[in-house]
This record gives C-alpha cells, structure tokens and sequence, in this order.
C-alpha cells in the first residue's frame, strides 16, 4: 500500500498509520460500499410507496456515511486509556436518553425506544451496546487483577440495569444480544462452570418469560413455526426473492422483492442482494464480516492486556452475532427480530454506534512495540487467569 508517511514518521497520524489493521479497515469500508449499492437498490421502491421522495432514504444513507468514517477513524486514534473513558461518558449519556426515552420517547410499533432531536431520530440504546461492552470487560479484567475489587458485581449490577431498561421499552432482541455478549465475556474471564449452568438457566428461562410476556415475541416465534400463516409474508417474499436471484442475480434494479417488502431497505435488505446480485453478493458480504472478525481475534488474542482480549472479544461478538441474526431470520433459519445488517441495512443510529464500536477494535488492537514486555513487568495475566 502506497502512503505518505514513513515508518519513521512519530506524528499522530504516522504512529496510526503504522501501527492500525489497514486490512480490516479495507473490509469494513468494503462492506459500507456494499451498503451504499443496496441502498440505491432497495429503498426508492420503499420510499415511492410510502409517499415520500424517491431517493430519500438513499440520501439520508449517504448523508450518514462520512460521519460514520470520522466517528469510526476518530476513535480508532485513542489509547487504551483514553477507549475507556470514551466508553463511560457514551454509556452515562445513552443510559440517561434510555430514561429520557420512556418518558417522552416516540412509540414505533408497539415500543418506545425513540427519541428526536432537531428533526433526527436517535436510537439510544444501540450505543449502550459498545460502550457497555468495554466496561463490562475493564470491570472482568480488574476483578481478575485485582483478587480485593468487586469488579463483576459492577458488571452484574451494570448489566441488570441495562437488561431491564430494554425490558421496559421493549427490545426484547437487543437485551438477547446484549445478555450473550457479557454471558461470553464473563465465561472468558474466567467465570466457573457452576455458575455458567446457572446463567445458562437463567437466560433459557428468561426466553420462556419473554415468549409468555411479550405478543410481539410470541407472534414472531409461532410464525417461524407456522410458515403457512399469513403474519409470515415478509419471510415468505424474502425466500422467494433469494430463488429467483440464483447464482448471478437478476441485475442492479431488476429484482421485485423491494416493491413488496415494507423493509426491505432496512431489516430485509439481504433478500434485495439475493435477488438482485445473487448468491455472489451475498457469499462475499458473509465472507467480509467473517473476515472482520476472525481478523479482529487473530489481532486481539496475540495481546497480553487482559481488558483488551475481553473489550475486542466482545465487541466482534456483538458484530458477528447481529450479522448471523439478520441473515438468519432473511433465510426463515430463525424467527424474525428486526435487527438491522451491520453498515448496510438503513439506520443512522445503529451505522454510528457500529462504527463506534469497530473503531475501539480498531484502536485496542494496534500495534504496540514493547506493550508486551511491559504488560509482564506490571505482573499481567493470560485469559486463563495465570500470571505471565
């Protein structure tokens, strides 16, 4: 790769360039051209149908994406350190518009989980999910450094308030994501077995809760089992459109599946891929986000840094897993959630808090020469606890 700065070039941007994951970068800005295609592909049909102008979610989409690269570039500038107090002020700030959104939020399908600010929509809980994941992982990687410091009971406390916020909005799916993200985090900070059973329990229970509490989860999951019923027709249209589109697609603009799909810009939009690119496209955006995160491990688990090996985990964790729940539920392999494709599906607040999070992977993970020597010399330990 062709740059201008030299390898020994000490400014900010020289020390970034040499030291940051330029592959992954590549893969993730690949992925927002992916999402820009589809945005041209899948939502003038949407936009036209509900009366508003052809091109205005297109262009809301392209509106977002230069923030999201200077969010996502200025994060990725920050030490360890500074990852970690970012990371409390946007969780102090999302928790408060969280309480501010139950009292005076906007309903949106049954669920308050909107609040608006000069005429845009802000999702606060999407940026619960990466902030909560990094002080979940400072509070496991200090209580294991630390035998005297309650850190997991600031995460069990952090975690509960989390949960029952979304509870009360409701997104059931989020508090699912959220609750597997610090489930594996705990689990890699050295959580005993006993205890992973009983949390095991405990989240299989609260699925059954969740199914007997909430219609809209119930109504989701007997659709998935009862695909003849007419609650179904997105799923329905969704596999049809991933026929129809075979090997090669049926070209840019020539699919159907957008004129019928009410979201199909958004939380459908890899059936508009299907059928429109065909089974190319979507191997290659499944083989990138793959890419981003066997990548983001392969760099995270050659640290030393507890909190780093835990923070990255967590947070390709959350990529992966929102990536896996979108496509599945596209494929009828899973009930429906309404969780958007990470940087392709539309949604300004979930493409920011994404970018957000793979800019605290993206900083956690660069290079340091001589971290590891002085990691050991602070007594560091390994995942498993051992001193190194």
């Amino acid at each position: 790769m062709n740059t201008t700065f030299s390898r020994t070039d000490e400014s900010l941007f020289g020390r970034w360039w040499w030291t940051i994951d330029r592959w992954m970068i590549a893969a993730i800005i690949a992925i927002l051209a992916m999402g820009a295609i589809l945005a041209l592909a899948a939502s003038p049909a949407v936009a036209e149908r509900i009366g508003l102008d052809t091109f205005y979610f297109a262009q809301r989409q392209f509106i977002v994406l230069p923030f999201v690269l200077i969010v996502m570039f200025a994060v990725s500038l920050l030490n360890r350190s500074g990852v970690r107090q970012f990371a409390v002020i946007c969780f102090g700030l999302a928790v408060l518009l969280m309480i501010y959104t139950l009292m005076d939020g906007t309903e949106i399908k049954g669920a308050t989980r909107w609040v608006t600010f000069a005429g845009f929509s802000i999702q606060p809980s999407e940026f619960v999910k990466p902030s909560f994941a990094i002080i979940a992982a400072w509070m496991f990687s200090a209580w294991r450094l630390k035998e005297d410091f309650p850190g997991y009971m600031v995460a069990v406390g952090l975690y509960l308030t989390v949960v029952a916020l979304l509870l009360m909005q409701p997104d059931v799916g989020m508090a699912i994501l959220v609750s597997v993200v610090w489930g594996v985090q705990f689990f890699l900070a050295g959580l005993p077995m006993l205890l992973v059973l009983a949390i095991g329990i405990i989240f299989i229970s609260g699925g059954f809760a969740a199914y007997f509490n909430f219609e809209h989860v119930q109504s989701r999951i007997d659709r998935f089992f009862d695909p003849a019923s007419t609650e179904a027709y997105q799923v329905m249209r969704s596999l049809e459109a991933f026929r129809n589109g075979g090997v090669f697609g049926r070209g840019p603009g020539e699919g159907h599946v957008k004129e019928v799909l009410p979201d199909a810009h958004a939380d459908f939009i890899f059936a508009v891929a299907g059928e429109e690119f065909g089974l190319v496209m979507t191997l290659l955006i499944v083989g990138l986000f793959l890419f981003v995160v066997l990548r983001g491990f392969a760099r995270a688990f050659k640290e030393t840094d507890l909190f780093v090996q835990l923070a990255v985990a967590g947070l390709l964790v959350q990529f992966g897993l929102q990536a896996i729940i979108n496509m599945a539920s596209t494929l009828n392999l899973m009930p429906t959630k309404g969780m958007t494709l990470p940087f392709i599906s539309y949604g300004g607040s979930s493409m920011l808090a994404l970018a957000i999070g793979l800019g605290m992977v993206l900083a956690l993970t660069r290079e340091r020469p001589g971290q590891e020597n002085a990691w050991r010399d602070l007594g560091g330990r390994d995942m498993g606890g051992r001193l190194i």
